[in-house]
Formats: C-alpha cells, structure tokens, sequence
C-alpha cells in the first residue's frame, strides 16, 4: 500500500499520503474525486426505498407540523411526500448499498481501507434549503455529491460535551462558527472527507442535491469493553474467581485495603489481557451485520453434492448484501469471521472468500471449501448471483 500511486479520489494523494496526513486527523476536500460520476439513483427511487419495509429512512422538516426539526421514521407513504413544502426538509435512507447493486459497487474504490471498517452508504435527498442543522458524527466519513449542489461549513473539532439543542430527535450544535476557508459548494464528482467529532453543517443549494456519505464503523470503548467482557465471560471457568490466599489479618475487618483492590485488579486485568481472545472477539464484532434481518438462512439444507453440480455447471456464489467477511492468522490457526462468527479453516481458502470476487468452480480445489459454502449458504452469507440479479 506504501507503493500505490496517487489516486484522484484523494485528490492526487497516495493512500500512503492520505492515511498519514488527514485519515482521523482533518478534514480533506476533493474536487472531481468522481470526475464523470453519474449518481446512481434519482430523487423518486431513493423516496420509493423510503418507502420499503425493512429500510431505514429518516424525514428530518427544520419547519415542521409538531415543532421546529421535527423527524419522522420510515416506512413512508407517497402522502407523506405530497405534503412536504418546496424547501427546508431533508430525506435520509441508510445502507443503499445493500439495496441497489450500483451503489455498492462504488465501495470498491475505497479498498485503500480495511474493507471490515465500512458500515455503509447512506443517500441523502434535500430541495433548497434542507439540512440536519450544525451536528459532528463520531466516525469517518467521506461525502460525495451525487448531483446538485451542497454548501458545506466546518467549524473545528468539537469537544464531547459541546452543548446541543434541547427538546428534539437530532444532535444539533448549540454553537456553530464556520472556520475561516473551510465554507465549499460541492458539485457532483466533489468529496469532502471528515474525521470523527469534526462539526460540520451541509445545505441544498439546488432541487436535485444528492450526497452519497460514505461511513466507517468504529466500536466505542464503552461498547468494546462491555462486548468484550461479555464475550470472555462466556468461557471463562467459574472457579476463577477473586482470591486472597497468604493475605495477613487485616488491621480493621471493615477497611477495603489496597492489597484487596490489588488482587482484583490483577484478576480482571490478567483475564483481559489474551491477545488471541481479543482477536478472535475483535473479527467476530467488527464483521456483524448491520440488519440482522436481511440474512436469510436456507429453508432447507443444501446438499453439498447439489452445491458442487451448481458451481460446475457454470453458476457462481456471492456475498450477501449486507454481509461481512474477514479472516486472521495467528501462528498456524487462521480464522474466517463472517456475519459474527468465526470459522477455522485453511488460510488460502479464507482470503478467497472473504475477497469481493464471485466464487466459482475452481474454489472447490481447495481443501474443505464445499462443506463450508454449503455452511455459508445455508446461513445466508452467500448466496446464488443469479437470484440476487432477479431480484433487482
């Protein structure tokens, strides 16, 4: 990666380049990081998947019936969006990746990073005016105009306990100052990345204004420590406990003493501290799906034998949309972790299935590869390109 040439989409920086000097540090903007993007979806098909059970939408109106930013769930109906005013509102639909094959494919770009740190690509539709208000995330993104123009504003990295507005469903900035030279409009092909907790404020500045945010998932410590002790917890004996044998008598029965506070001390910490049980938790969290609910499993077994006659008659095995694949090798074990689970096999066999390309026939030449498509299959983490093509 260290090698890789410069790359329009990081405006003529290297990954090399760019991971050094902006990735989780500052922002960057990219004029013509897409320079003939033609955006995958029209205003009308991003509100008809708003639209869709089991697709997460949001409706965010600054003027709204019941109250100033007022935001609505999906699923919505075509009455919801006949009511709106010709300004000032925003539509929100998360993870289009997994619903519209060519927005997906606009992933790829990105491999200059862990493919198991992507969350997804929510689309945004706003007429004039639309926004979410001045806000931060807590993770990296990058946002492309899919078409129209947005305003973007920074305002600086923003502390964790930086006042919001009280009283509505959004984390909007109570203060917002625009950094001096960092106020762009973004035509279509245009990027701007952020870094995490970077205060940002984004307005339509035209009736056809769609942003693309590219984001990443990074579990919070409060989240990785609690998933973590849970997931040790579970395998942990219930013999291992606090222990204080050779301890002397204690000046006063009631006083919890600092030998005390160190023995437990060195039980939690020398029961966390297993570099293998953290890699091992570490695959299994960052490859969970988003929706649980759109893997689904097998109605019925399948045959490893019907499995093998479908690959060699020319047919090929993808990914689920929405799944996740990764894999590690430690010392001689290497493990494929996909969907929250973690698989033992071959490493060979585990770098081709957790890579983007569709799985055919000559995968089977590798040493356990058909019983455990089968187990993927029937799981459903994999399944047939074919049906997945019908199904668009």
């Amino acid at each position: 990666m260290g090698s890789a040439p410069p790359l329009t989409l990081l405006g003529g920086l290297s990954p090399a380049e760019f991971l050094r000097d902006y990735w989780q540090r500052r922002p960057l903007l990219i004029r013509g990081a897409f320079p003939d993007l033609e955006c995958p979806l029209e205003p009308d098909e991003l509100a008809g998947l708003a639209c869709e059970e089991g697709v997460e939408s949001r409706l965010v109106e600054e003027h709204g019936a019941e109250g100033p930013w007022q935001v609505s769930h999906g699923p919505f109906d075509e009455a919801t969006f006949s009511r709106l005013p010709e300004r000032n509102w925003t539509l929100l639909v998360q993870a289009v990746d997994h619903f519209v094959p060519e927005v997906a494919e606009l992933l790829e770009h990105f491999d200059f990073l862990p493919r198991w740190r992507l969350d997804d690509i929510m689309i945004s539709y706003a007429p004039p005016g639309g926004s979410v208000g001045p806000h931060v995330d807590q993770y990296d993104v990058f946002l492309l105009q899919g078409s129209g123009q947005r305003r973007w504003q920074l305002g600086g990295k923003v502390a964790d306990d930086a006042p919001i507005l009280d009283g509505i469903d959004l984390r909007i900035l109570e203060r917002f100052s625009v950094e001096a030279g960092a106020d762009w409009v973004l035509e279509p092909g245009d990027m701007l990345y952020l870094p995490p907790a970077w205060a940002h404020h984004g307005v339509s500045e035209s009736s056809d204004c769609m942003t693309l945010s590219v984001g990443f998932r990074a579990p919070s410590a409060d989240e990785a420590i609690t998933s973590f002790a849970d997931y040790l917890g579970e395998q942990l004996p219930p013999s291992l406990r606090y222990s204080d044998a050779g301890m002397t008598p204690p000046s006063d029965p009631a006083e919890l003493d600092d030998a005390a506070v160190a023995r437990m001390r060195a039980l939690i910490l020398d029961t966390l501290d297993d570099p293998a049980q953290l890699a091992q938790w570490f695959g299994r969290v960052m490859t969970q799906p988003k929706y649980v609910d759109q893997l689904v499993p097998s109605e019925e077994p399948t045959e490893v034998e019907d499995l093998v006659a479908a690959l060699q008659d020319g047919e090929e095995l993808v990914r689920s949309p929405g799944s996740r694949f990764a894999w590690r090798t430690d010392g001689d074990r290497t493990t494929l972790f996909v969907d929250g689970d973690g698989i033992d096999c071959p490493l060979p066999l585990a770098r081709a299935l957790a890579d983007i390309t569709p799985i055919d026939a000559d995968l089977l030449e590798q040493e356990g590869a058909a019983a455990l498509l089968v187990a993927l299959v029937d799981a459903g983490s994999l399944g047939w390109a074919e049906e997945y093509e019908e199904e668009q």
